[in-house]
């Protein structure tokens, strides 16, 4: 088998703690077949979102027992999420893996695939016009979950100073601040105003602040970002919003030690940006069992794989996106980067090396 022969697609069931989404839906599957493919899918793979494995043999697809047996019948494996240790012996030359990898974060994940000589391409490294088509789904799923959970956690019984994100008449709202706007600080800000907050959006570009601010409307409005400005906000700030990206690194910190010590006690803070390192300093990841910490006197949560709260919008969501290069794949790499020329800009890792030079930069290699 060679990725340039039509590859049978096989969809791994996640073993990342707390990760309930999968790779594609059965109408995903359905598409494939459709096509001529075969599809391969692990036992349970989309139970977590509500799929069951009689869904995908109505679809045409085969249901095996293991990921071994996925990962030795199939070319072009799927997964949601990096491979975790106990997958990372599943990977051959001859596979083309197809997930969010955000190796800048990873270097063990990174050299576990170098190691097995496969291709791997990278959702988040797919870029078309400035644009990243495979991570904007999440994002903003991640954006919306962000402004959703931050309302939760400034109430008192959650350990946050006791304000009510709207407010009502005579009192005023929560005062929120999103730092990014990109798709998850606009999704962030879009939820945040619907429910009634006062939004400030800030980016290193004001206009682009300004545009979404005006887009969203309510009580909001865009300003320019830097280190300054969110350190003048922190003592009014009932909520930060860290959503700021730079793909295929580490994230920036923008909310430092002397932001949490300026900020109110019991306000809260959610790090959108912990996939890529955390935009918060001394971060440390949160769980979906134990998704809130306190830092200091602020409420910090920072939880990887924040779509996989919500595994079927988010599954539905993300196989939408996924699925026009999953089919172009499938019928080999060839004709896939000829349709799709983005694909070849979005291999992290092949042939033995880390080939993407942000990825590159980030781990040294």
């Amino acid at each position: 088998m060679s990725w340039d022969s039509e590859q049978v697609v096989g969809v791994l069931k996640e073993v990342k703690a707390h990760e309930r989404r999968v790779a594609l839906t059965p109408d995903g599957a359905r598409a494939l077949v459709d096509d001529g493919r075969s599809v391969v899918v692990e036992a349970s793979a989309g139970e977590g979102a509500g799929f069951a494995d009689d869904e995908y043999r109505a679809a045409g697809a085969t249901i095996v027992d293991s990921a071994d047996e996925v990962a030795e019948r199939s070319g072009l494996l799927l997964h949601v999420k990096e491979p975790q240790p106990s997958e990372f012996g599943l990977f051959r030359a001859h596979h083309t893996l197809f997930t969010y990898l955000h190796l800048a974060a990873a270097p063990e994940v990174a050299a576990a695939l170098q190691t097995s000589g496969c291709r791997a391409i990278a959702y988040e490294s797919v870029e078309v016009d400035r644009t990243f088509p495979l991570l904007a789904p999440m994002s903003a799923v991640a954006g919306r979950l962000a402004a959703q959970s931050a309302a939760m956690y400034l109430e008192a019984r959650n350990g946050g100073r006791g304000v009510l994100f709207g407010g009502i008449p005579g009192v005023p709202p929560a005062r929120v601040l999103v730092i990014g706007a990109g798709v998850s600080g606009r999704h962030a800000a879009d939820v945040a105003a619907g429910m009634g907050a006062e939004v400030i959006v800030a980016d290193l570009d004001e206009a682009r602040a300004v545009a979404v601010a005006d887009e969203i409307g309510g009580n909001s409005r865009g300003i320019a970002s830097g280190p300054g400005v969110i350190d003048a906000l922190a003592p009014t700030c009932d909520v930060m919003i860290g959503a700021v990206l730079v793909p295929g690194r580490s994230a920036p910190i923008v909310i430092t030690e002397a932001t949490l010590a300026a900020m109110p006690r019991g306000s809260v803070i959610i790090d959108i940006a912990i996939d890529q390192g955390g935009c918060v300093a001394g971060v440390r990841s949160t769980t979906h069992q134990d998704p809130v910490r306190t830092m200091g006197h602020v409420r910090v949560s920072a939880t990887p794989n924040m779509p996989a709260a919500v595994p079927r919008t988010s599954t539905a969501a993300l196989t939408a996106a996924t699925l026009p290069y999953v089919r172009s794949l499938a019928a080999g790499w060839t004709s896939a980067v000829a349709r799709h020329p983005e694909l070849a800009g979005a291999v992290n890792v092949e042939g033995g090396r880390v080939v993407h030079p942000d990825v590159q930069a980030s781990l040294g290699r």
